[in-house]
């Protein structure tokens, strides 16, 4: 006897370009109830102006205004100013990819690692948002120290963990407040950073000119005796090494910020609309920050400045207060670091935003426990919030001497994360850009012109970077176990 034909049609997964299907869950659960479903959605109250913002205020914090000095004093101003304007190119890449992808699919729980998990494979955007929900998390930690560390230095400062309590407590009552709050409040925490980083090019614009009270006319006096640093050689491979340090370690002051807008636009307001056009504003508010401010740098601050050379931390270690002191401006040095505590303290408040909607976008996947995507009234995604605050502990290691060498550790494998990210999301690009060709997609709510050749670029570049990274302890006298596992 024939068997009879199968009539049953099989049953087709959904479709990964699909921009009707915006519950991640729905890929290991199926439907979900109502209302269960409003249990575990965020409410989509961030303005285009917050999403700016909240991406500006973790991109541009501390490594800007204290950081930037170590890779001058190693490297010299012009390779500063050419490894920043590198980046930058690179920076502009990657926006442009994760805005194309995350535009086109504004889904709740929207980031990288979900796109992973939809166009690569599952196995990708897990290892994503377990590296999203550690570094930003860790970075917390890093920002709060920072911002303690530039308290010192005014004297009779009350003991660095009381800081570090104050600030922690302040940015984890901050994140468990509705997302409009929370956005609203790093709007004029961002706000504040921005116009003191103007306010700082303006400045360097004045001494330049001789505008100071010494009258001294500083041109491009600081670039004569050390333009390009030499490091680790003599002539010309010195100055090489001296720019490849400066290489990777800019990459740590844009670690992530491409990723910050993705993240935001899962409680975004019209989100196809508004997060292109947040795209495009702060890639051009970034590099010009970061290209004019590294630029400003080198010509109002020595390489070979004590406060730079003594390998001093906090505001003592600042360019910009060093130039500051240099030139006798009264006391506006303070008024820079009170700007940079708000700086770090605005960075530290977009890092736990983004590793608690790392951790929320993990459990929609299926990827991580389920309380984790459960919301209170508002929105708020309370648990993945209580979660990633406990990296802000990481911070009191700092109080020892003897434990601040394993925070930094942590701190190194976060900047390797960086290079990690932005290497998986050129695949992503890539991986939609043939499915939208498979599919026929052509009508996508942003589009660059130097995409998919931009993201094969990153790719190329970002991981002969990485591989790069920590270059130096392969150098006589150099050796490090510890620099060499976490580089």
């Amino acid at each position: 006897m024939l068997a009879q034909p199968d009539n049953r049609q099989e049953k087709k997964g959904p479709d990964p370009l699909s921009p009707h299907d915006t519950d991640p869950s729905t890929y290991a659960e199926g439907l979900t109830e109502i209302s269960t479903l409003q249990r575990t959605e965020t409410k989509r109250n961030i303005k285009s102006r917050h999403a700016q913002m909240i991406a500006i205020g973790g991109t541009i914090g501390t490594g800007l205004f204290v950081g930037i000095g170590q890779a001058l004093a190693t490297s010299g101003p012009v390779s500063v100013l050419l490894a920043y304007s590198l980046i930058c190119v690179v920076v502009y890449g990657m926006i442009t990819a994760t805005t194309e992808v995350s535009a086109y699919l504004p889904v709740a729980g929207s980031s990288m690692a979900y796109y992973g998990s939809r166009f690569v494979s599952r196995s990708l955007g897990f290892a994503m948002g377990c590296l999203y929900f550690y570094s930003f998390g860790i970075l917390v930690a890093y920002e709060i120290t920072a911002a303690a560390l530039v308290i010192e230095y005014w004297p009779n400062a009350a003991p660095t963990a009381a800081w570090i309590t104050i600030m922690l407590v302040v940015i984890v009552a901050l994140n468990l407040s509705p997302v409009g709050v929370y956005a609203e409040t790093e709007f004029w925490f961002a706000s504040v950073k921005v116009i003191m980083l103007v306010g700082l090019l303006i400045l360097s614009v004045v001494l330049c000119l001789g505008g100071g009270p010494s009258h001294d006319r500083l041109g491009f006096r600081y670039w004569k005796h050390g333009a390009m640093n030499e490091y680790l050689a003599h002539g010309d491979a010195g100055r090489f090494w001296g720019f490849l340090y400066a290489l990777t370690f800019s990459v740590f002051s844009f670690n992530f910020g491409p990723e910050l807008i993705v993240l935001t636009s899962g409680e975004m307001r019209a989100p196809r609309k508004n997060l292109p056009r947040a795209a495009k504003t702060f890639i051009w508010r970034l590099i010009a920050f970061y290209i004019l401010g590294s630029f400003a740098i080198g010509i109002i601050c020595r390489s070979d400045a004590p406060g730079l050379t003594s390998g001093g931390h906090g505001a003592a270690a600042s360019p910009w207060v060093i130039a500051i002191k240099t030139a006798g401006v009264g006391s506006l040095d303070s008024v820079i670091n009170a700007g940079i505590i708000i700086s770090a303290w605005s960075s530290g408040n977009s890092y736990l935003y983004m590793s608690s909607r790392s951790l929320y976008s993990l459990s929609k996947s299926g990827s991580a426990p389920k309380i984790f995507q459960r919301c209170t009234s508002w929105g708020l995604p309370i648990y993945a919030v209580v979660a990633s605050s406990i990296f802000g502990l990481l911070a009191y290691l700092n109080v020892s001497s003897s434990t601040s060498e394993v925070f930094n550790w942590f701190i190194n494998l976060a900047n390797t994360a960086g290079f990690t990210s932005w290497i998986c999301c050129s695949i992503i690009l890539l991986r939609f850009r043939k499915a939208c060709k498979a599919q026929g997609v052509t009508d996508l709510p942003f589009q660059s012109r130097l995409q998919p050749y931009a993201a094969y670029s990153c790719l190329v570049f970002l991981s002969i970077l990485m591989l790069l990274n920590g270059f130096s302890v392969f150098f006589p006298g150099q050796w490090s176990a510890a620099s060499f596992l976490t580089a």
